[in-house]
């Protein structure tokens, strides 16, 4: 690939790969087809999908990490593809939740986490004076991904029992993102020091910036900080409580709506990731803006509030206010994922980025378990109050622990 290309043209397609590897974030709306078809299934059996994809998700990307400078980026894209063809592959086949778990679940979270972490730490390479946007910017595909294909299969896809045109729309699924990744996987190239030369990095831009620059940190040095296990204990408390409301949003809109018609539910449901596209672009700028603790502070309180507006609408059935409290809490867990990013570039440095960026990823192998115990607790109680209470919760406690964070420099 010509090394001559604007540096935003990895930036493009890199949106367009992620867009699509984002799709794994669709589940509440894949899987209502599949709940209609096989009816004896729980919602705790089904939402165990969504945490094993996320728990996949992870081991990808960290796998994306350790080989992110021993391969080539598109060879990691073409593996991604082939594993998101046979991923869909054997889900549009399945007879059994355990089918299910392994086609989606196992291979399609890995094949997005793989792919995730080689294409965000490629294309944030070209871009050292501009962590925060183009993360945000990157993940703002990654999120509206499953908006925009979650729509695509809705349309698609009729529901219903004995319907069964899921398995193929989850063929389609497979055939596309080979294509489509395979053709990308040519324009992503890692940069040299030439290729950088020329780029001015503002490393002093604003008080909080200087009070809080890091290190360059190898993994078992950034795992020695207090810093980084109390923004881990965040981004898990957050990400959970966040994952437990995307896994149920379908479930909750239809108990507050049920003679809304299911192409609205759709919509609605997909706002929380239109609004989590566009907060992780702000949120991104943010952080290069005002710093790593007030950007985390807004994103809690921010967080808390849109909680509580949809646990009111829960209780007061009110459709318009779940539609005000989709987008404000998908807003809101926007942030976390550009944070992720921009925490450890600026605390640990860009030396061991893929590697340090896959590891604060794992916050998901825990928080993945929002979902199930979402699903577990509306199974028990019959309704999704006592999960808006716990997700409150969580986030009062993350609020606490961004309080507690210093920067590995000034501890020093």
């Amino acid at each position: 690939m010509n090394r001559k290309l604007n540096r935003w043209t990895y930036a493009v397609v890199g949106i367009i790969v992620l867009l699509l590897a984002g799709l794994v974030y669709a589940w509440s709306v894949f899987s209502s087809p599949i709940a209609a078809y096989f009816s004896d299934w729980t919602k705790a059996q089904l939402s165990l999908t969504f945490t094993i994809c996320m728990g996949f998700f992870c081991l990808g990307g960290l796998f994306g990490g350790l080989l992110s400078n021993k391969i080539k980026t598109k060879v990691g894209v073409w593996i991604s593809a082939v594993l998101f063809f046979v991923g869909f592959f054997i889900a549009s086949k399945s007879g059994s939740p355990s089918t299910l778990y392994i086609g989606y679940g196992m291979f399609c979270g890995f094949a997005s986490g793989f792919v995730y972490n080689m294409v965000m730490s490629t294309v944030l390479g070209w871009f050292p004076d501009k962590q925060g946007l183009v993360s945000g910017l990157l993940l703002m595909g990654f999120g509206i991904g499953s908006f925009i294909i979650g729509k695509v299969y809705q349309a698609a896809t009729p529901a219903g029992p004995g319907i069964d045109a899921w398995r193929n729309s989850f063929f389609v699924f497979g055939v596309v993102l080979l294509v489509v990744l395979v053709v990308s996987s040519f324009f992503f190239v890692k940069p040299t020091a030439e290729d950088l030369a020329g780029i001015k990095v503002d490393s002093g831009a604003g008080k909080a910036k200087k009070n809080e620059s890091g290190l360059e940190a190898t993994p078992s040095e950034m795992l020695k900080t207090s810093a980084f296990w109390l923004y881990f204990v965040w981004a898990i408390l957050l990400s959970a409580a966040g994952l437990a409301l995307i896994s149920q949003a379908s479930g909750v809109a239809t108990e507050v709506g049920p003679d809304v018609n299911p192409g609205t539910i759709a919509t609605v449901v997909g706002l929380i990731s239109v609004f989590n596209g566009i907060g992780r672009l702000i949120f991104g700028g943010l952080f290069d803006k005002i710093g790593r603790a007030k950007t985390m502070t807004v994103i809690t309180v921010a967080f808390i509030l849109s909680v509580g507006v949809v646990l009111i609408a829960l209780t007061q059935k009110n459709f318009g206010l779940i539609v005000a409290g989709f987008i404000c809490t998908g807003f809101s867990y926007g942030g976390i994922n550009p944070t992720n990013s921009a925490f450890i570039s600026a605390f640990f440095g860009r030396k061991n980025y893929p590697v340090n960026f896959s590891i604060i990823n794992m916050n998901l192998l825990i928080s993945s378990f929002g979902g199930t115990i979402a699903g577990a607790l509306y199974d028990a109680s019959g309704s999704f109050v006592s999960t808006f209470m716990l997700m409150i919760g969580a986030a009062v406690v993350a609020l606490l622990c961004n309080f507690m964070i210093r920067s590995p420099k000034a501890a020093k």
